[in-house]
This record gives C-alpha cells, structure tokens and sequence, in this order.
C-alpha cells in the first residue's frame, strides 16, 4: 500500500486551483488525501472519502470554530481522529500562509512538512497580508515554519530568489513547477483548423493579472478588428470594475466567471490567442508560473503577455510567445493584431509552446521529481 500524503489547503478548493488537484491526482507512489479547514461548496470537486476538514458548513459557529484553530491550534479531536485514521506519511501545504496554519497539525500527527510557494504568499509585503487574519497568523507563526518545514517546493527560480530575500534557508528550497496533463491539453488539429477571432483570457480577477490593461487594448485591437471578441475566464473582487470598464470601452466581450477545465480547453481550441497582462500588483505580489501559460502552449495556443517575473520562466519571448512592456496597453494591442493578422507566426509559436510544455512542463515527469522529494523527506 503507498503511503499517505496530506494535502492541506485551508479552503477546499478554490476553482482556480486546479493544478493542486491536477497534481495529487498524479501521485502515483503515494496516496493523497486533502484536508482543510472548510470546503467550498463551489470549488473543486473532491472525493468525499479522501477529504478531511474542520468545519462542514459556513454558519456562525463553524467560523468561530476555524478562527479558534487558527489562533490556538485547537482542532476538535474529530477532526484529529480522522487524520489519524488515513495514516499520513507526510503533510504538503501549498501556500506558506496555509503551511503555517498547518503547523498544529503537524505537531500532532509528528510527520514531516513540505511546503509548495507559489506567489502571493511569498513576494506580498508583511503590511499586505498583515491585513488578512490567516496573513497574521502567518507573520507570527513564520520562523517556526522556517524551522519546521524539511522543504519549500518554489514554482519557479523568481519565487526561490523571493525566497532566499526574505530569510528561507537555501538548504531547503528546491525548485519545481507543477506541470500540467499533456494528454488532456494536447492539440487537436481538426478542432483548431478553424479559430475564431477570441482573445482568451483565464486567470483570476485581481490586480497582479493586469487584465485592466488587456481591455484597454482591446479597445485599440477592435479599431482595426471590430470582429475580434475578448472572452474572460474567472472570478474575482475586480469582477464588477472590470465589467463596467469593458461595458464603457469596448464592443464585443464576455465575461463567463469560473469554468471547469473542459471548457477553458474548448475555448483554447476557439481562441486565436490567450492573453496574459501579468504585472506586480501594489502590494508586491507577482506571479510565481502562471499556469494557464503551461496549459496554451500544451494545447498550441499562441500568447501575448508582458514581460515580468514567472512569465519569463513559463514562455521563450519570441519563440512561444510575444512579450511586451509591462503596463503598457498599446505594445498589448499591437501584439494581438500581430497575431490576428499573421496566422504563420500564430502557428510556429504554437508549435513551439507544445515542444516546451514537453521538455518542461509534463504533469507526470514534474510528479514523479515531486515524489523523489516526499522519499527524501521520510528518508
């Protein structure tokens, strides 16, 4: 029988998160089992026997009963017995602010602790997750997490430099994206023979993912292709302001909140390009490897993104992708019309995106290196 592996999220799991799923579902000389503190009824869909966590519901009393733990590391001795039942091996946080909430479970059950740093969670100023009770839990709890954890999985070098600047020990920083299914978002020949004029774009509504920037591009793109359509895949707190934005400034769009990665796959074999208008958001957070760039050039979609820390690992600038300066919403639009208007570029990078999401970005091979990590830990 493999061994237990914990996957801890604190939310059980958020929509955009497929690549946590993505990735435990790989394991393959270990069983993953997650565990949280609360599901959400409208994330990820998880196997309910495989799934631990504190609370079950959003009333009153379950909140209080996540702020207790997060402030005293008192969990209900149901939520421990559970634990303990599936035998873990280790525990794997993902966000070093999930990973210091999971300290007393950790002290608990006395196995080892790997820690995957993705972004937010490690280029954010301490004033901007001083703001967010699990930030503050985070700041205090931070040294012991240093201390505790046997290693920081970083997503990229631009998070392990991050890293390495706020006082983690290099000794235990290892590099390594997460990788995406090759046969899930392969290429379709027939069905991406016919694209239409979409400019694709998937991420999460928040400042970091630029996309303020990608409508006032659009702008310009529809001057000259009044036939081109932006469609945006996510959600977010910037849902509304972009909305308005996009009512106010541009002619054809569609906002289709959060889909499941059967449809983010069709609308890559619709779509003419995805776009990608990462930036440093105000509090410093960045990108750590911008997923959906792994998935575009896995399935052969051209892209068009600035430049900037984690783009500049996921993509080859002029290779797969054509890169442009940061916040700058004109070189966007130029780019867009460049490959709108040149479908031999469009395809020679597409060509390109899928031979590197094989040499670099293989769900299975990026598992399997994920695995060796979990055997050096228990070793």
């Amino acid at each position: 029988m493999n061994p237990t592996v914990l996957i801890f999220r604190t939310d059980l799991l958020p929509p955009s998160e497929t690549f946590i799923a993505s990735q435990a579902h790989a394991l393959r000389r270990f069983a993953p089992s997650f565990a949280g503190l609360r599901l959400i009824r409208t994330g990820i869909q998880l196997d309910p026997c495989d799934t631990v966590v504190l609370t079950s519901t959003d009333s009153l009393r379950h909140k209080l009963v996540c702020r207790l733990y997060l402030e005293t590391g008192f969990a209900s001795p149901r939520f421990l017995r559970a634990l303990r039942h599936r035998n873990p091996a280790l525990l794997h946080a993902h966000f070093a602010v999930d990973a210091a909430a999971a300290l007393p479970l950790q002290r608990e059950l006395k196995i080892p602790l790997i820690v995957t740093l993705h972004g937010y969670d490690i280029t954010s100023a301490p004033a901007a997750l001083h703001h967010l009770a699990q930030g503050r839990v985070f700041l205090r709890r931070q040294q012991e997490l240093l201390r505790r954890a046997t290693f920081f999985i970083c997503v990229s070098e631009h998070i392990r430099r991050q890293a390495r600047q706020r006082g983690y020990p290099e000794a235990k920083l290892r590099t390594l994206p997460i990788g995406v299914d090759l046969d899930f978002f392969a290429p379709d020949p027939l069905r991406s023979r016919s694209r239409d004029p979409i400019v694709l774009f998937v991420g999460r509504l928040v400042e970091k993912k630029g996309c303020t920037y990608l409508i006032r591009a659009m702008s310009l793109v529809q001057d000259r292709h009044p036939e081109a359509r932006l469609v945006i895949v996510g959600d977010g707190p910037l849902m509304e302001s972009l909305q308005a934005q996009a009512r106010q400034s541009i002619r054809q769009f569609t906002f289709l909140g959060s889909q499941p990665p059967t449809v983010v796959r069709d609308l890559m074999y619709r779509a003419s390009l995805l776009a990608a208008p990462s930036i440093v958001a105000s509090s410093g957070d960045t990108e750590g490897l911008p997923i959906n760039l792994c998935e575009a050039q896995a399935i052969g979609l051209p892209i068009v993104a600035f430049r900037g820390p984690g783009v500049a690992e996921a993509v080859v600038e002029d290779e797969t992708a054509l890169l442009t300066t940061s916040a700058n919403h004109a070189e966007l639009a130029q780019a867009i019309n460049t490959l709108l208007e040149d479908p031999a570029l469009a395809a020679r990078l597409a060509a390109a995106g899928r031979r590197r999401a094989e040499t670099h970005f293989s769900l299975a091979a990026q598992t399997a290196h994920l695995e060796d990590l979990y055997t050096e830990a228990l070793a």
